[in-house]
């Protein structure tokens, strides 16, 4: 479902992201970690095609994102770390106009967007303007806008930031289902924790270059330290070369049980 080949993006005289080759089956909930500045960022946003690529290409369910993004986008969910949102619609406004873009019909949208707003315990606050909701809610709000189409490839960075413990686990179980369902899931997380628990397989990139690929055990051998109860954390550290998690902006938070 994402297919990134020889994906690199260069300013001026420097790689922030380098030759990356990266396959993310239907099904599969994918971890990208790494520390700040690694490149993550740039790689989702050239994911989603708010960054052209200055060399490589990025293909969503067989469609390129760059000579063909109408199409690419059209089965594509995203979830941005710094989501902008329409603060004067209504959440139900907003979930409509969402409905509107993807082209799907009236009905529908009202029958999805009851749905998502009952499942996020946000139908007290529908007909209220956006500017007055919590940062939790318009979290909430823009994952509900990004799963509203069905889509087939969902592309998600630091999902978690403002939810407090129901709503980490409320959209903890939505992406599982996600992925049961047959979409690819791409998330991009500083919380070790989450990416452990949810993900079938983590890549780590570092300087612009994936520097690990592959599940937990896979992960522990590359590590050298085949250990069952070996945990993301004592791994990451280990194949990125530093000691300072506050440093890397990395943080050991678990999901919601």
């Amino acid at each position: 479902m994402i297919e990134l080949t020889h994906l690199t993006k260069r300013y001026r005289d420097v790689d922030a992201v380098k030759g990356l080759n990266l396959t993310v089956p239907a099904g599969e909930f994918f971890g990208f970690l790494g520390p700040n500045g690694a490149g993550k960022t740039t790689t989702i946003k050239m994911l989603v095609g708010l960054l052209k690529p200055t060399s490589g290409s990025v293909l969503i369910g067989g469609h390129d994102v760059s000579t063909d993004p109408l199409r690419a986008k059209a089965i594509l969910g995203y979830i941005p770390d710094r989501p902008f949102i329409y603060e004067k619609l209504t959440g139900r406004e907003y979930l409509m106009f969402i409905a509107e873009l993807y082209g799907i019909d009236m009905k529908t949208a009202a029958e999805r967007a009851e749905e998502y707003l009952a499942f996020f315990d946000l139908m007290d606050s529908e007909h209220a303007l956006i500017e007055g909701y919590s940062h939790g809610m318009k979290q909430k709000l823009i994952i509900s806008g990004a799963l509203l189409h069905d889509p087939e490839v969902l592309i998600v960075d630091e999902p978690m930031v403002g939810l407090d413990p129901k709503g980490a686990r409320q959209v903890k179980q939505l992406f599982t289902d996600l992925c049961r369902k047959g979409a690819a899931v791409f998330m991009s997380t500083h919380s070790l924790g989450i990416a452990q628990a949810m993900c079938d397989r983590i890549g780590i990139i570092q300087k612009g270059e994936v520097i690990a690929l592959g599940s937990m055990d896979a992960l522990r051998r590359m590590a050298k330290r085949d250990q069952e109860n070996l945990e993301l954390e004592d791994i990451f550290l280990e194949l990125t070369g530093d000691t300072n998690l506050e440093r890397l902006g990395i943080s050991m938070e678990h999901p919601a049980a």
